[in-house]
């Protein structure tokens, strides 16, 4: 039985600006496609091994306790409750015990019957799993994948599990008794873990560098929200050090700290990211595209196109491929975990 697979897509060419929330604009666009994976239940010792997976996979433990291994990364204890993203991970196992030998996953991915994957007698099971992936259009795919760990976990006890705990409620409830439109609950229920997941990360206190740890940064993340609010603007340095309150020596510092880049060439690269999506998605004039995102003339934005990406925006238009305004590659989704 294939997993559930929904496309949602509510981008459109007039919406090229994003708004002053950097997640929603870099999920935006990014079109992602949900998968809801059948539910895995369990008795008795067992363990699956899972390939290398593009993009991004999230889970919950429903009820039960198992182990996470990623490969190269000591094995983790996932307890009830507990939630899990993995960002483009290498090949791991998830296993009710250490000492069973691990099995390939996807010929009893394969298997699965109404929804769920089934290990041992029912009548022992002790462990329930549910939850999906996320594919992204390869575009803009670095946008969000680049500054993902291999690995979030929230706790069951972690204050901000509450509101993931009442989400999971209603995707096991969805998943356990299928009704009218579950798919589309399903798809939005997995999508809003994935901010909430996304959010914890944020607040985590060892972020690495990137824009998503920066966020919760006062200053630094008042910067990030104006230039996603307004890309057209010529921002300049001393603009955005003054809504972050700092000097523009202390600011590009503190900048180029936590996102890993200057201000400026920041503001380049996310001027660019809106443009590749436009140009892969829409029919705007690039003249037109050119003066939505920042730029007084065509050439000007032709010149800082070639530069980041390689190519001049009508070579990258005629060139574009893969899925558009929420169409699968191939007209199918793709089977496995």
């Amino acid at each position: 039985m294939e997993s559930t697979l929904l496309y949602v897509s509510s981008r459109t060419e007039e919406q090229v600006l994003g708004s002053s929330d950097p997640i929603a604009d870099a999920i935006g666009l990014l079109r992602p496609r949900t998968v809801i994976d059948p539910a895995l239940r369990t008795a008795g010792p067992w363990a699956l091994r899972f390939e290398r997976s593009s993009h991004v996979k999230i889970g919950v433990v429903a009820r039960g306790a198992c182990w996470l291994t990623l490969d190269g990364h000591e094995p983790v204890r996932l307890e009830e409750g507990d939630f899990y993203l993995l960002g483009n991970p290498p090949p791991y196992v998830l296993a009710g015990t250490l000492t069973a030998p691990p099995h390939p996953a996807k010929p009893v991915w394969d298997c699965a019957e109404d929804g769920v994957v089934r290990i041992g007698p029912e009548a022992e099971e002790d462990t329930y799993l549910c939850g999906g992936r996320f594919s992204f259009e390869d575009t803009n795919t670095p946008v969000l994948t680049q500054v993902l760990p291999r690995l979030v976990l929230v706790r069951a006890a972690d204050p901000r599990g509450k509101l993931l705990a009442h989400l999971s409620e209603v995707l096991v409830t969805e998943t356990r008794t299928p009704a009218a439109g579950s798919s589309l609950v399903l798809s939005h229920l997995a999508q809003v873990l994935f901010v909430h997941m996304l959010r914890a990360h944020a607040e985590q206190a060892d972020q690495p560098t990137g824009w998503l740890g920066a966020l919760n940064d006062d200053g630094i993340g008042a910067a990030l929200r104006a230039m996603h609010s307004d890309a057209a603007h010529p921002w300049t340095l001393k603009e955005l050090a003054d809504i972050s309150h700092m000097s523009r020596s202390a600011f590009a510092s503190s900048f180029r700290s936590r996102v890993g880049t200057t201000p400026l060439d920041y503001l380049i690269q996310w001027r660019m990211s809106l443009a590749r999506d436009a140009l892969s998605t829409g029919t705007r004039p690039i003249s037109e595209l050119a003066f939505t995102i920042g730029y007084r003339s065509e050439s000007a934005f032709s010149t800082a196109f070639r530069r980041v990406v390689g190519s001049s925006p009508k070579q990258f238009r005629r060139t574009s491929t893969g899925p558009a305004n929420g169409t699968p590659v191939n007209g199918h989704p793709a089977k496995g975990h």
